[in-house]
């Protein structure tokens, strides 16, 4: 049972995900008597907390009830006050939660202070679900970088547009749909300034409803992206973040500036931005969750700095040749125990299409 309503509060979390940042998609199912009588998941923004939120629709059900909260809850005071609190009031008679909050403010506290109230914790359920599930907010707080997604729709050959750059539509409506799925999922769409100048892209979700957007990012050293894109007609009305070396020219930030963009300076390394400064950067500003789009050089750049966490490949029947454009830039690999390896977690059929999603070896 308490499998079952972990994984409840599991699928509960992942309504927040690439809404909540820069707090964790928790989700919290109150049972009791076996039945549940309360539901809820962290809302747009952070808040409220989905203690709070469930907590409001059970009432006074919560009272003698078991609280499963896919993470430690908080025990701080922040813009809302601490969880921990609310439970003890709720008078919840056990928590269940997989495991501990890697915020120094919270690790370890949440629990005590529900053991110190007299209230029955139990961890380890699922944690393996869980620690995938806030893995973005886990390296957040570890590392100072979010978690990072490389996408590639591509040939079978592995081109992602033919030699004169042609690309639309390699993969099919299916395959397409469930890119704006994961965009959704995400925190931040993020491509490179050639993709940018290329395909002139929105990056925006569309087709799954009125969903909150993702931070469109442009990894661009010079900032060369035309003032006439989508990008920068749109900036005021979806958020755009121009992220850039020292010498951009002060014109074009100034006029990406004027669009609305945020600027975010980064260092440069062998002429191009320093992927670790890059990923520090979103970090600092609070992402926790990035889905990279390319193209090619941003790939490679990340695959050479092992800084992409999970790949997700959409392949289609159709093969370019070696004319095409290929989806990743040199990586300079001369050994294949240096190449970049990742592990097989899924795959499925997408409209005649393959869908296969890869995380860290």
């Amino acid at each position: 049972m308490d499998e079952r309503h972990m994984a409840h509060a599991l699928r509960l979390g992942r309504r927040g995900m690439g809404r909540c940042w820069p707090n964790p998609a928790v989700g919290c199912v109150i049972v009791r008597d076996g039945r549940v009588v309360g539901r809820g998941w962290t809302q747009p923004g952070g808040r409220p907390h989905a203690e709070t939120e469930a907590l409001a629709e059970a009432g006074e059900a919560a009272r003698g009830a078991t609280a499963y909260v896919t993470l430690e809850p908080c025990s701080h005071q922040g813009r809302t006050p601490p969880c921990t609190g609310a439970l003890i009031r709720a008078g919840v008679a056990r928590v269940v939660a997989p495991l501990a909050d890697n915020d120094p403010r919270v690790s370890g506290r949440g629990f005590r202070a529900l053991l110190k109230a007299g209230i029955e914790v139990t961890t380890g359920i699922l944690a393996e679900e869980a620690a995938r599930d806030h893995a973005g907010f886990f390296l957040r707080v570890d590392q100072g970088r979010p978690f990072v997604t490389l996408k590639l729709a591509s040939s079978f050959d592995g081109r992602i547009a033919t030699a004169t750059g042609e690309s639309r539509w390699i993969t099919g409506e299916a395959a397409r749909a469930a890119v704006h799925g994961l965009r959704a999922s995400h925190d931040a769409v993020m491509v490179g300034a050639g993709t940018a100048r290329a395909d002139n892209p929105s990056l925006t979700v569309r087709g799954w409803g009125e969903v909150p957007q993702p931070v469109r990012i442009v990894a661009s050293r010079l900032i060369d992206v035309p003032l006439m894109s989508s990008l920068a007609s749109t900036a005021r009305e979806v958020p755009v973040w121009m992220v850039h070396g020292a010498e951009a020219p002060a014109t074009l930030r100034k006029a990406w500036a004027a669009c609305g963009a945020r600027l975010l300076a980064c260092p440069v390394r062998g002429g191009r931005l320093d992927p670790a400064a890059l990923l520090a950067a979103l970090g600092e500003a609070g992402l926790t969750r990035v889905f990279c789009e390319g193209g090619g050089q941003l790939a490679a750049s990340l695959l050479g700095a092992d800084l992409v966490d999970e790949l997700v490949g959409f392949t289609a029947g159709i093969a370019l040749g070696a004319e095409g454009r290929p989806g990743i830039g040199a990586l300079g690999v001369d050994s294949l125990a240096d190449a970049p390896r990742f592990r097989l977690v899924e795959h499925a059929d997408l409209g005649g299409d393959i869908l296969h999603r890869w995380r860290r070896a």
